[in-house]
């Protein structure tokens, strides 16, 4: 209540001072001793209400907890009032959003959670405790944690388009070659060795032909009928990933002309692709004769739009000059309140009513509506995370166990399914057995080994030499 009555205070101060300035205005334009005696009055009440604002904002600043104190820096001042009577503007963000520039560490252990939820879903799948409660229902989709994926992946790699933009620099921020390069480079080589490992080590892949050696190897498997290879069914979205690098330098460059002034206008247009994504899977593709038969419309590039646009969204938002929005982020309690209301958008699709249980095909409306509260659920819980103020801390995103995961989780999320497929004789269960309380820790424990022996003797290694050349 004393921070509401300190900026009640502050902004009728401002009014006041400019409607003085106005009668000082039209005194000044008149003579004699009534616009003497106006002049007076004027001086007197603004050096008042002046001080009483000033006063109020300081009293404001020292109540504040030190994370939200002001500096005069981040101070406007309402253009109506002579910069001589600007006041601090109570509540603007103390600093650049967390998420501006560099690296995050709160987004490195979302990361490796959302890894974790991944391997849950498809262990809960293979042990059938992926249905018929609620917390079997919420384990069949935690898979819905790739969303906290893509959103990364699109905040990260259009952030430095959207602080280009916001410059007014002209062009683009990086050149397409590099880029694409350093993509090949981080993907390529880990899931190479995934796929070549797959088709050996696992019987079933045996009788797989050059075909079928080739799309895996390629990331276009998602494009072809019964595209389904053990070991590597889950390599979907990185097909999907991969199709939105190379689509994200026609986005930037078709956007280049939005600088500047006309930056604003960046968001919408992201949201209308975004949109696209959402309305995709209402189209009958397959009735209409426009897709091969056999192909699936609901795992390509397009029904997925809406999971990169909401982290494309968030680069705009953490580059642009904090405001409303980036306030709302900020107070630490305000961050629980974010996580909790992503965690319904994913409880939401748990409901029998509403959706339909373990990984059965949904129909166009059901997957449009599952897809948008997943964008929903990765923007609401990746916004705090970036839009804090860069002193912010996230004590247990941040801490050392979930920043290793993070660091590992693409490697935990390439070989979990071999592990897995290994889980069931390494503890005597058969394949569907209802026992996910002895296969998920066991998977968990060998991922994590597989994630980290990736990172540090593949991953790394092969990013070094490659980057050098």
């Amino acid at each position: 209540m004393k921070s509401v009555a300190a900026a009640l205070i502050v902004v009728a101060g401002g009014a006041l001072v400019t409607g003085l300035e106005t009668l000082r205005e039209a005194a000044s334009a008149g003579s004699g001793p009534a616009g003497g005696s106006a002049k007076e009055v004027f001086s007197t009440v603004r050096d008042t209400v002046v001080t009483s604002a000033r006063s109020a904002s300081a009293s404001l600043a020292a109540r504040a907890p030190r994370a939200r104190r002001f500096p005069a820096a981040a101070t406007t001042s309402v253009t109506t009032i002579p910069a001589s009577l600007a006041v601090p503007e109570v509540g603007a963000p103390s600093s650049p959003p967390a998420g501006a520039r560099g690296f995050v560490p709160a987004l490195e252990g979302l990361r490796g959670l959302a890894a974790v939820g991944v391997l849950t879903t498809h262990v809960a799948f293979v042990t059938r405790t992926s249905t018929g409660s609620t917390v079997k229902r919420l384990f069949g989709r935690l898979d819905l944690a790739v969303a906290v994926f893509f959103a990364k992946s699109g905040f990260l790699l259009w952030r430095s388009h959207a602080a280009h933009a916001r410059r007014g620099d002209p062009g683009t921020a990086r050149s397409t070659p590099a880029y694409l390069r350093s993509r090949l480079v981080r993907i390529m080589p880990a899931y190479g060795a995934l796929v070549v490992a797959a088709m050996l080590l696992l019987p079933q892949n045996h009788v797989n032909g050059p075909g079928k050696w080739l799309v895996n190897l390629t990331l276009t498997q998602i494009y072809t009928p019964g595209f389904l290879v053990a070991g590597l069914t889950h390599a979907w979205s990185l097909a999907v990933e991969m199709a939105f690098y190379l689509a994200l330098p026609v986005l930037w460059t078709a956007m280049k002309g939005l600088h500047g002034d006309a930056a604003r206008w960046r968001i919408p247009v992201i949201a209308a692709f975004g949109m696209s994504g959402v309305l995709f899977p209402m189209i009958p593709w397959q009735s209409a004769g426009l897709l091969p038969a056999g192909v699936n419309e609901q795992i390509l590039p397009p029904a997925f739009a809406a999971w990169f646009a909401v982290g494309m969204i968030l680069a705009e938002v953490a580059t642009a000059p904090p405001g409303t929005f980036v306030r709302l982020c900020r107070d630490r309690l305000a961050r629980w309140g974010w996580w909790i209301a992503g965690g319904a958008a994913l409880v939401a699709t748990t409901v029998p009513a509403w959706f339909s249980e373990g990984f059965v095909h949904p129909s166009p409306g059901e997957f449009a509506s599952r897809n948008g509260l997943a964008a929903a659920m990765a923007f609401l819980v990746l916004s705090p995370a970036v839009l804090a103020p860069q002193e912010a801390r996230f004590p247990v995103l941040e801490s050392a166990p979930l920043q290793s995961l993070g660091r590992w989780s693409y490697g935990i999320f390439l070989w979990h399914l071999l592990v897995l497929h290994y889980a069931f004789p390494l503890t005597r269960t058969g394949l569907w057995d209802r026992r996910m309380h002895v296969i998920w820790p066991v998977t968990v424990a060998g991922s994590v080994a597989a994630g980290a022996a990736s990172h540090t003797w593949l991953e790394e290694p092969a990013r070094k030499a490659l980057e050098r050349r």
